[in-house]
C-alpha cells in the first residue's frame, strides 16, 4: 500500500513517513501544496495524509482541486485546526476523514487502513483468498491459519492483489505501490517478488496473465 503524505514539517514528516514505512506502507513525501497537488493528480496511491496550513497551496485548496479532477483518492485531513469549523471545511471540500495533531501514530495507521479497505470495496476487515486471509485492519497475512513472514516489498504486492482477489491487477500499478517515487527499480524486480511470493504461498496462488499482469487466486472455478 502506497500513501502521499503531504506535510511542510520535516521533522514531523519524517517521523510519520517512517513509522508508516515500519507498518510496510510506501511513502512519497510532499513539503508543499502545489508538489502534493501535483503528485495527487499524476501519481497511484491507495490514500494521501494532507495537511491544511502548507506554503504555496494550502490543503484544502489541493483537496477541492484533486476532487474537481474527479479523484477518488482517500484523504485523511491531518492538522492542528481543532475547531468545528475547520472540520465542517475540511469535509466539505472532500475529506474521507480528519485527525488533529498531536496524532498517535497507531490511530493514523488504522484509520488509513481502513480508508484503504474501503475504498477496495471492502466492509469487513478480514479478507479470504483460498487459504490466505489478510486482515487488512491490522495487516496481518495468515496462510492456512498460521501468520505469513513478508518483506516490506512482498507486503505490498501481496496486499496490492488480496485486496482484488480472482481479479487481474496490472504490472504498472503493482509496481507503482510497491516502490516510492525515488526508488531505483531494475526491469525485472516485480517478477523477483512474485517468484519469492509463490515460493511462500504457492505456485498456483499467483497466476501470471501475460501482457497484463498478476492475478491472486482463491481455487475457485
Amino acid at each position: 500500500m502506497k500513501v502521499l503524505l503531504v506535510e511542510d514539517d520535516r521533522l514531523l514528516a519524517q517521523e510519520i513517513a517512517h513509522a508508516l514505512r515500519q507498518e510496510n506502507f510506501a511513502v512519497d513525501i510532499a513539503a508543499n501544496g502545489e508538489d502534493g497537488q501535483h503528485l495527487g493528480e499524476t501519481e497511484n496511491y491507495d490514500a494521501a495524509v494532507l495537511d491544511l496550513g502548507l506554503p504555496k497551496i494550502n490543503g484544502a485548496a489541493v483537496l477541492r482541486a484533486w476532487r474537481k479532477n474527479g479523484s477518488h483518492l482517500p484523504v485523511l485531513i491531518l492538522t492542528a485546526r481543532d475547531g468545528w469549523t475547520d472540520k465542517v471545511d475540511g469535509f466539505k471540500a472532500g475529506a474521507d476523514d480528519y485527525l488533529t495533531k498531536p496524532v498517535r501514530i497507531e490511530e493514523l495507521v488504522m484509520r488509513l487502513r481502513a480508508l484503504v479497505r474501503r475504498a477496495a470495496g471492502h466492509a469487513e476487515p478480514r479478507i479470504t483468498c483460498g487459504p490466505l486471509t489478510f486482515d487488512a485492519q491490522t495487516g496481518v497475512f495468515d496462510l492456512n491459519g498460521l501468520p505469513l513472514r513478508l518483506t516490506a516489498l512482498e507486503y505490498r504486492v501481496l496486499a496490492c492483489l488480496a485486496m482484488r482477489c480472482n481479479v487481474v491487477v496490472e504490472r504498472s500499478e503493482l509496481n507503482e505501490k510497491a516502490y516510492e517515487g525515488d526508488a531505483d527499480v531494475d526491469s525485472n524486480s516485480l517478477e523477483v517478488i512474485v517468484g519469492r511470493l509463490r515460493r511462500k504461498i504457492g505456485h498456483d496462488m499467483i497466476e501470471t496473465v501475460r501482457g497484463r499482469g498478476y492475478r491472486l487466486t482463491s481455487g475457485a472455478s
